[in-house]
């Protein structure tokens, strides 16, 4: 019992759920880190490349922003040098030739970047011009925004927006996109100052080229050029803003100073970057959509995820061999307790840790325990057995001796030789296999010669005043059975059964094998008993018998369950007035020398005794 219920205890700790414990916290708290990792790198790569853009936008810009004042401050140049070194210093209606040349000079050291030179006097009419061109008919430059912003504001220079030059017909019939650069000069004409118009246009194209070399992306950031009312000056969606597709948002940008800031612009967030272009109040404009912010992290976040998975491989791999060091000693120890449960006798695995070694010695030495105490238990229950069923065999009354030999007694006196004879015989035989040397356990073929034998001695003592009848299956001769057992179960279908009536009484006994099992039953046509007296007879030992050998049914009953089991022993069928059946079951184990010392040693028990004892009688 204790053994049991410790094997059952260990089978519940099983080493292999220990090492799946161990794999899969070691996997949790594993992954669970690698998580927080992955999600604090990706903020903070992510976080990194957003300033990273930013940070290069606005280094472009400001490169860019260096490169168009570079350009301006060129352009403020060749208007300063035709200013001071051609208009102050020369009189417009004498020296025509000279204002010229230097113009055309002027011109000439500068013609990739000007479209032209031209001064007008107060009048709007045209003083000198470079290149050499006619002017065409009537324009009337007074009404331009060029000429209003000179005049309206002296003291500076003015930048225009983008045009198209209408000046001036150089026979090509072609159109000229411009920014044009006026100033108020004081003229000197036969003499006479007056104030005049100094226009220098600049070629929009180099501007225009410089704006593209930084709108090469095609992930949505670009850059453009307002001035500071928010009027366009470069755009590289310029058209689809004239044709109204888009719209963009300079009017705001223009009023930003120098710095970054995030806006939402028709329902889309982003990032301005604004940068003013000294002299001139122009605004240069990077834009960065919160798309393309985030676009630039899928690589961080693919190289992550890839990190992440490469870890939980190697990590896997690691909580294997972690789990499989820590849990090998436990399957080992769990190998061999299997072992020790399967019957077999192996040493119990004693190694790993120290926790685990000394495990492994408590189990040990709790097995050893056990098996000395059941060595014990099984040798003081099988004292007791023999004991018990020494107590049970000795309960056999004389009486039935006595009447016996009294019988020889009046057969000798009454000259009845032969019957005398008989009786002595039968008595022989009856002793004989009821001594049987000292053994328990006999044959169904002994025993049912020494129930022949009782039954012809009470023959004779009854004068024949009823029948017996022995129908057993001669295939159960050859198995075991206790002896002694149904000599009782004779005398009590005489005594209670058949004694008193006429001379039609009968009892038969009967015998075959059932499905493993030899049933034996004892059958009377007699008086019979009720239900209550039926339960009874196999549970009261105490009741006082009328008359018999002493010897019960309870007494049968416990004989057989000691040596069988208690699954085996007697069945009682009984109706008043009809009779009554005893049966025997006891299990069909083969009548072997092997195996009678098995069973009286009593080391087979049940079915399970009568498959042991089979199975050793054919290894015999």
């Amino acid at each position: 019992m204790v053994k049991d219920k410790y094997l059952k205890y260990l089978e519940r700790l099983k080493p292999s759920g220990i090492q799946s414990t161990i794999m899969a916290s070691f996997s949790v708290i594993s992954i669970s880190l690698m998580l927080i990792l992955g999600i604090v790198l990706y903020i903070r790569f992510s976080t990194m490349s957003r300033e990273e853009l930013v940070q290069s936008t606005g280094m472009l810009m400001e490169q860019t922003g260096e490169n168009l004042e570079d350009y301006l401050v060129s352009m403020r140049q060749i208007s300063d040098a035709a200013y001071y070194n051609v208009i102050k210093e020369n009189d417009l209606s004498a020296r025509d030739q000279e204002i010229q040349a230097k113009m055309n000079l002027l011109y000439e050291a500068n013609r990739d970047n000007l479209q032209s030179i031209a001064i007008y006097n107060d009048c709007g009419s045209l003083m000198a011009a470079e290149p050499v061109a006619s002017q065409k008919e009537d324009p009337d430059v007074t009404n331009q925004d060029w000429y209003k912003q000179a005049v309206e504001e002296m003291e500076n220079m003015h930048f225009s927006t983008p045009h198209i030059q209408n000046l001036f017909d150089d026979g090509t019939q072609r159109y000229y996109w411009v920014i044009s650069l006026s100033r108020v000069v004081e003229l000197t004409d036969n003499g006479v100052s007056q104030l005049g118009v100094l226009l220098v246009d600049m070629d929009y194209s180099a501007i225009s080229r410089m704006m593209n070399q930084i709108n090469t992306s095609n992930n949505g950031q670009y850059y453009y050029l307002c001035d500071s009312s928010g009027e366009i000056i470069y755009h590289p969606r310029q058209i689809q803003i004239n044709d109204g597709i888009i719209s963009e948002d300079s009017k705001t940008a223009a009023q930003y100073k120098d710095g970054i800031y995030d806006v939402i612009f028709k329902g889309e967030q982003r990032k301005v970057i604004v940068n003013t272009i000294s002299y001139t109040g122009w605004k240069l404009v990077g834009v960065i959509p919160y798309d393309t912010l985030s676009a630039g992290t899928i690589n961080i976040r693919y190289f992550i995820v890839l990190s992440i998975l490469l870890m939980a491989m190697m990590l896997v791999i690691i909580n294997r061999v972690v789990a499989v060091r820590i849990s090998r000693p436990i399957l080992k120890l769990n190998d061999s307790v299997k072992e020790y449960e399967a019957g077999e006798k192996p040493e119990i695995y004693i190694g790993g840790s120290s926790e685990i070694r000394h495990l492994g010695l408590s189990i040990q030495s709790s097995y050893e325990q056990i098996d000395t105490l059941m060595k014990e238990i099984v040798l003081e229950q099988n004292e007791r057995r023999k004991s018990e069923f020494d107590a049970l065999q000795s309960q056999i009354n004389p009486h039935f001796l006595y009447n016996a030999l009294e019988s020889i007694t009046w057969m000798v006196e009454g000259e009845r030789n032969d019957e005398a004879v008989f009786m002595i015989s039968q008595l022989a035989k009856l002793f004989r296999i009821s001594l049987s040397k000292g053994r328990t356990v006999i044959s169904i073929r002994d025993e049912l010669q020494h129930a022949q034998s009782y039954m012809n001695i009470q023959m004779i003592r009854y004068k024949s005043t009823f029948s017996v009848a022995f129908d057993v299956d001669p295939s159960v001769y050859s198995y075991c059975i206790v002896k002694l057992v149904l000599q009782p179960l004779l005398e009590n279908a005489i005594n209670y059964g058949v004694e008193g009536m006429d001379d039609n009484g009968e009892i038969r006994v009967t015998g075959n094998v059932e499905n493993g099992t030899v049933v034996l039953s004892v059958s009377d046509n007699g008086f019979g008993m009720s239900e209550e007296q039926v339960r009874l007879v196999l549970t009261d030992s105490s009741r006082i018998r009328k008359h018999g050998s002493g010897v019960g049914l309870v007494n049968v009953n416990n004989r057989i369950q000691i040596l069988f089991g208690k699954e085996y022993g007697l069945k009682i069928k009984s109706e008043p007035d009809e009779g009554t059946t005893v049966s025997i079951r006891i299990p069909a184990i083969p009548y072997t020398e092997e195996n009678r010392k098995i069973l009286e040693r009593g080391h087979i028990r049940g079915r399970e005794g009568s498959q042991d004892a089979g199975t050793q009688e054919k290894q015999g």
